[in-house]
Parts: C-alpha cells; sequence; structure tokens
C-alpha cells in the first residue's frame, strides 16, 4: 500500500529526537554514538516491503561508499512484526547481509521513534547534518517496484553530497513513498 505524504513531518534545521534502540541481537545503538558529530542517514525500513527490497541493494552500496567518506547510516524498522511476521527482528540480520547493509539496523518495537520522527512508509530516509539537524526528509530517488527506472539513490546522494559540502539541499523534497508503517492496533499516528 502506497502512503499518503503527512503534513506532519519534522521541520527541516529543527533539531532531530534522540533515541536508543537495540539492534535484533539486543545491542543498544544511540543516535549520539552514530551520529558523534557526523552526518548520518536515517532509514525506516522493514523486510517485506516490496519499496525496501527494491532499493535495498543500491542502498547498501551507497551506504559503503559514504561510509568512508565520514557518513553514519543506521536503519530502524518499526513495524508491528506480530502481524508482520517477516518483519520480525530474528529476520532482521539476514535480510540485511543479503541487503549489503554494513551499518546497524535497529528494532523499535515501540513505534516511539518512528513517532517522534514522523515517519509514515517504509523507506522514509532522513538526513540528520553534523550539528544534529534534520537536512533532508525524502526520497531515495524516483524509482519504484516494476518501473522502468533505475535505482540510482539519485536525491539521497545530492543531499548527502550538498551536506559534505556545506552547500543548500536541492529542492523540493519529495516525499518517500512506499508502504505504510505497520503500526499496533491503536498505535495509529493522528494525521
Amino acid at each position: 500500500m502506497a502512503r499518503t505524504p503527512s503534513t506532519q513531518r519534522l521541520p527541516i534545521g529543527s533539531p532531530v529526537p534522540s533515541f536508543s534502540l537495540p539492534d535484533a541481537l539486543g545491542k543498544v545503538r544511540t543516535l549520539s554514538e552514530l551520529a558523534s558529530g557526523k552526518p548520518l542517514v536515517v532509514v525506516f525500513a522493514c523486510n517485506h516491503c516490496p519499496y525496501v527490497v527494491h532499493v535495498r541493494s543500491a542502498l547498501g552500496v551507497l551506504a559503503e561508499e559514504f561510509q568512508k567518506r565520514g557518513v553514519s547510516f543506521v536503519a530502524i524498522n518499526s513495524n508491528d512484526s506480530l502481524q508482520y511476521p517477516d518483519d520480525a527482528p530474528d529476520k532482521m540480520p539476514a535480510f540485511a547481509k543479503d541487503a549489503g547493509w554494513n551499518f546497524p539496523y535497529l528494532v523499535d518495537a515501540t513505534q516511539e521513534v518512528a513517532h517522534q520522527w514522523h515517519a509514515a512508509c517504509t523507506p522514509d530516509f532522513f538526513l540528520v547534518d553534523g550539528t544534529g539537524k534534520l537536512a533532508y526528509a525524502g526520497q531515495f530517488d524516483s524509482s519504484r517496484p516494476k518501473s522502468e527506472i533505475p535505482v540510482t539513490g539519485e536525491d539521497l546522494r545530492r543531499a548527502i553530497e550538498s551536506v559534505l559540502s556545506n552547500s543548500p539541499i536541492p529542492s523540493p523534497q519529495i516525499p518517500s513513498l512506499g508502504c505504510n508503517i505497520k503500526w499496533k492496533p491503536g498505535n495509529e499516528p493522528n494525521l
């Protein structure tokens, strides 16, 4: 199911909410540890969404390229794994490995972090600058499953390059499109 872009987005230039989340093996990672004064890409993702599956390998390649340049990456799975067992934490390490993700893939079991970041879909991309402020909230690129458009990561790439060169982020920032986050019953955001 494709999402409707949320009108309640974190304002560009605002400080981003902190988080402390475990990976599938229980190792807790924090925003401050992952960013530590460097740009950070935060991706709300999951295992089963065809939109995530469509970009996952290209995201792994892009992350590897920019990690060499000091950019950190983290993926966060906020889906209700009871209703969507393919997104269960025990399946996350294999998914990340197959995708070439050499960065943490964390579990937001309470969905609190997704709420705080106003994440609406999977994948949903956020770029935090080195000062901890939101620089970009948008799509990976304009490719979609079953489209003829190649997956390049062009939009996110331009945003990262802009942050690294202290240049303005190109406009407009086109919201991500993907499957709605699978909220636990009663936990749906008020949009």
